[in-house]
C-alpha cells in the first residue's frame, strides 16, 4: 500500500522563481493495482511520480510505503527503497547506450546492498521475461525504441520489486510497439506487481484499472 497525505512540493523555495508544483496532494494506491496518472503538461503528474519513486523530495506531508514512513530528504532511505521496492521505467529509456542489454540489466544487481548469487543468470531471466533473451549481448545503441524499452523494463524488474513506476513509457514509441509494451505491463500486473503509469495517452489510461487525474498540482 502506498499512501500520500497532503504532499507539498516546491521548486526553488524562497527564491524569485519559486514554484509550487504539488498543492497538498493525497492519494492511496493498493497492492496489485494498475493505475494511470494523467494530466496536461505541467500539471504535476511527473513530479508526483518522482516523489513516489523516491527520486525527488517534498516540503511537507507524509509518504508511506507498506506502513513505513518515507522520511523526506533521506537519501540513504530513498536509495534503499529504489533498489528494493521500486522499479522505474523512463520515457527516454535511461540506458547506457554503449552497454549491452545484459550489462544494463546487471546495473541494479551490482548496486544492491544484499549479496546476490548468479547475477548474470538473474539478469538473463529478466530479459527473457520481456522477450529480449536472444538480444542480451547486443549493444543498446543498436536496438530499436521498443527493444530499448523492453530492456528498461527488464532492468526495472530484475530486483523483483513489488511496484513498477513508469513515466510516459510509450511516449517515444509507435502505436504497434506501444500496444506491445502495454501488454507487457498488464502481464506484470497480473503476476502481482503494482503498476503506476504517467501518461498523456487516453488509450494507455483506459487499459489501467484506475485513473488519477492531476490538474494544477492537485488531484481532481
Amino acid at each position: 500500500m502506498i499512501k500520500l497525505d497532503k504532499i507539498i512540493k516546491i521548486y526553488n523555495p524562497k527564491k524569485a522563481n519559486e514554484y509550487e508544483a504539488l498543492h497538498g496532494v493525497s492519494c492511496e494506491i493498493s497492492d496489485g493495482e494498475m493505475v494511470a496518472i494523467i494530466g496536461k503538461s505541467g500539471a504535476g503528474k511527473s513530479t508526483l511520480l518522482h516523489i513516489l519513486a523516491c527520486i525527488d523530495s517534498y516540503q511537507s506531508g507524509e509518504y508511506t510505503i507498506d506502513g513505513t514512513l518515507v522520511k523526506n530528504s533521506s537519501e540513504g532511505q530513498y536509495a534503499k527503497i529504489r533498489n528494493e521496492k521500486i522499479g522505474i521505467v523512463m520515457q527516454d529509456f535511461a540506458l547506457v547506450e554503449d552497454f549491452s542489454a545484459l550489462e544494463n540489466v546487471l546495473i541494479p544487481l551490482d548496486f544492491a546492498k544484499k549479496k546476490i548469487k548468479n547475477k548474470k543468470e538473474k539478469a538473463l531471466e529478466a530479459l527473457k521475461a520481456v522477450g529480449m533473451g536472444d538480444l542480451s549481448k547486443k549493444p543498446c545503441n543498436k536496438l530499436s525504441g521498443g527493444q530499448k524499452q523492453r530492456v528498461a523494463i527488464a532492468r526495472a524488474i530484475v530486483n523483483e520489486p513489488a511496484m513498477i513506476l513508469a513515466d510516459e513509457p510509450t511516449g517515444a514509441l509507435d502505436t504497434k510497439t506501444s500496444a506491445e509494451i502495454m501488454e507487457l505491463f498488464k502481464r506484470l500486473n497480473k503476476e502481482g506487481k503494482t503498476v503506476v503509469i504517467v501518461t498523456h495517452d487516453p488509450k494507455v489510461a483506459e487499459q489501467c484499472s484506475r485513473v488519477i487525474e492531476v490538474s494544477d498540482g492537485k488531484i481532481i
